[in-house]
């Protein structure tokens, strides 16, 4: 196999500018036009064909010198919402969006992986696509990714994820469920409006959704043997102190694993809010709408990107993750569509995802460009076995 990890660490410099750059530029979901221009840029000059099946979806092919099979890595694109307080030279000078979730360095990465395998042209027996996908944060880029095409002739497909439970250096690898599902609602209480003073002849929709919310908190406790999560996010009611409220509105989301216990969530959830809107004489609104659909990894592509991972690392920096994180990913929608593996890399950076101070080691961009080469060109080699 090809020492990509020193293949990798010697573009360090310019990897960390890639890094750095889209950092300090962050853009969020659907918006990443400097984003998406500047990475069409960089695969174009490393001879890759660039496609842009959506306004801010870029793919780039690698056509090798040798006939064989295609294998895909994706990247998200999109950064958060959120005020920067990292105080890194390179913080993001868009006030109020950052790149929270380590995707500059899953773009560098990728950028990364391009460079290494195209200078590896000649000897790929195959094609490699990269898949740069806008919108992971919101409503989903990669499921309209797929309905483009971009899927076409793909064999399998890989990503990964920075992540802050582990360090710099070391790669997660998990069989079988890894992120959760996700089903996102959205409830609107009805009551009656009043004098504060004259409470009876009312009927308190902030009340009733007070009352409502921890017993949605609480649904998770009716299924011990499997991990779910039910977060509200969002609670808006009342206009003043002495005014009984008549219009209460809770959003949030519920994570499970396993499709039998999210059909059971979302039944059990939809009870729970029409009981309390009967017992609080209140009316409910309810919208549940299915969100991403899970990363449920396949074994064999899992145990191929854990033996690379080895040869590249050695065995003492790679772990088999145990438990599935009940953060929701939508790389699912690509593993629904051929075989394929989500992998961690360690961000070297204690601080959780989404955190306004969150900042990945430099070192995770070259790693995780090592592995994706890695896996790529290996899967090309094996003949796009797994």
């Amino acid at each position: 196999m090809i020492d990509y990890l020193t293949k990798a660490a010697q573009l360090g410099d310019t990897l960390s500018e890639l890094r750095e750059a889209f950092h300090r530029r962050p853009e969020l979901g659907n918006q990443e036009f400097q984003t998406a221009a500047r990475i069409e840029s960089v695969l174009q000059e490393c001879g890759l064909e660039v496609t842009r099946p959506l306004p801010t979806a870029v793919v780039g092919t690698l056509k090798g010198g040798r006939p064989g099979p295609t294998v895909a890595i994706r990247a998200d694109m999109d950064a958060l919402p959120i005020l920067e307080q990292t105080g890194a030279p390179f913080a993001s000078q868009n006030p109020g969006v950052m790149h929270a979730c380590g995707h500059d360095v899953h773009m560098a990465a990728a950028l990364g992986a391009a460079m290494l395998l195209s200078q590896q042209r000649e000897n790929l027996p195959g094609t490699v696509k990269f898949f740069f996908q806008p919108d992971e944060e919101g409503e989903g880029g990669a499921q309209r990714m797929i309905a483009a095409g971009c899927m076409a002739g793909v064999s399998a497909v890989f990503g990964a994820h920075v992540t802050p439970e582990l360090e710099a250096g070391q790669i997660g690898v998990k069989y079988g469920k890894f992120y959760a599902s996700s089903d996102v609602f959205n409830i609107v209480l009805h009551g009656k409006g009043c004098h504060g003073a004259e409470r009876e002849k009312g009927i308190d929709a902030l009340a009733a959704a007070a009352r409502l919310v921890p017993e949605l908190l609480a649904l998770p406790e009716h299924f011990p043997d499997e991990r779910s999560v039910v977060s509200v996010g969002s609670f808006h009611a009342g206009t003043a102190g002495n005014i009984v409220c008549d219009r209460a509105e809770l959003q949030g989301i519920v994570r499970t694993l396993g499709s039998d216990t999210r059909t059971a969530m979302r039944g059990l959830l939809k009870d729970t809010i029409r009981r309390v809107a009967i017992e609080t004489d209140a009316k409910a609104d309810v919208i549940l709408r299915e969100s991403y659909p899970g990363v449920v990894n396949h074994d064999n592509a899992s145990a191929f990107v854990e033996r690379t991972a080895r040869a590249v690392f050695g065995d003492a920096s790679v772990f088999v993750l145990e438990t599935p994180t009940m953060k929701t990913e939508d790389f699912g929608y690509f593993l629904a569509s051929c075989p394929g593996a989500y992998y961690h890399v360690g961000a070297g950076c204690e601080l959780p995802l989404h955190n306004p101070a969150f900042l990945p080691d430099a070192k995770a961009v070259f790693h995780a460009a090592a592995l994706h080469a890695s896996v790529a060109h290996t899967f090309l080699e094996e003949s796009g076995t797994l």
